[in-house]
């Protein structure tokens, strides 16, 4: 018998749209002879299911069920996909635990710690992991323009704490450029932060791991035609994504072993991709660990799959029926 599936996408952040694709590359991975797929959108407190019809009904938060023509479906398994808050934080995990609803992807804990960069940086530079100087501003604090260069230097980024997909980023060159910057993160986050500029070669690699498999996916080297890897550069082209990434086999083996050590500190489940820079010296540095990476059909992830030579539709079985 067929499980039901819900796809949860959508989300309360500016990476909704980014949601609902990845959500339609997810259904087009899973396989239809095992599943019966919903996406299941999110939305402040609108939350309904696409049917195929075309049309909508609402889900009942009570049990996460949805009912059409008095017949109601429930679901077995739930595939978040949601990029930010609810779903990449911690909240809807907690929520799934409580409802007893098997979901993708790691729990509540991990979730929230991986949401919050700075948080999940300080905590894996304790096992070693090198990450660039930085400092965290919550709202209504403030610093000093020359605290800054102080401290972290120029250039640097700035950036909300929270979130993704570059929205609210700045580098920033000179003095004058720092409190806009900081004023424009604040938009995006309640928290912004200070970060050192690296400069290097940008990659990234992604990890899952079940109770069939362990599999660190080839390394993705990211080379974007504008300053840094901003919105334009993951969303509309501005870049080339190298898979495998141009570097010597001994720093891919080590930024692999590396991925696989920080999914086990992290205890994470499901699929995760973690994004660095690499440095004079062939020195590794953590950009970020991202818990719900983006699975639109050119995203990085399903590139890494096509390159290990795996079927994306084997990889989504995997996760969904071997789940630790």
């Amino acid at each position: 018998m067929k499980r039901t599936i819900a796809i949860v996408a959508g989300g309360d952040t500016s990476e909704y749209e980014v949601s609902l694709r990845s959500a339609q590359g997810i259904y087009s991975f899973l396989d239809k002879d095992k599943y019966n797929p919903y996406i299941v959108v999110l939305h402040g407190t609108d939350w309904h299911v696409q049917l195929a019809d075309g049309t909508t009904a609402p889900i009942d938060r009570n049990d996460f069920s949805f009912t059409v023509n008095g017949q109601k479906t429930t679901f077995d398994y739930a595939y978040i996909i949601i990029h930010g808050t609810p779903g990449e934080d911690g909240r809807l995990q907690g929520y799934f635990d409580m409802l007893h609803l098997p979901y993708s992807g790691c729990g509540v804990l991990a979730s929230s710690m991986t949401y919050d960069k700075f948080v999940c940086n300080q905590y894996l530079k304790g096992f070693g992991v090198r990450i660039a100087e930085s400092l965290l501003l919550r709202r209504g604090q403030s610093i000093a323009d020359e605290d800054v260069i102080q401290k972290i230097g120029l250039p640097c980024f700035i950036k909300p704490n929270l979130g993704g997909s570059s929205f609210g980023v700045t580098k920033v060159k000179t003095p004058g450029q720092i409190q806009p910057a900081i004023a424009k993160a604040f938009e995006e986050a309640p928290e912004v932060i200070v970060e050192a500029f690296m400069d290097g070669t940008e990659i990234t690699c992604g990890c899952y791991k079940t109770s069939q498999s362990s599999v660190v996916f080839p390394i993705t080297e990211v080379v974007s035609h504008h300053e840094y890897f901003d919105y334009d550069a993951k969303y509309k082209g501005d870049s080339d994504e190298i898979t495998p990434a141009r570097i010597p086999d001994e720093l891919r083996d080590r930024v692999q072993k590396l991925t696989s050590a920080i999914y086990d500190i992290l205890g994470a489940r499901g699929i995760i991709r973690v994004d660095y820079i690499i440095t004079e010296g062939s020195k590794i540095n953590l950009l970020e660990v991202n818990t719900t990476p983006g699975m639109t059909t050119t995203s990085f992830i399903p590139q890494q799959v096509r390159a290990a030579g795996l079927d994306i539709k084997d990889v989504m079985t995997d996760i969904i029926e071997n789940d630790h």
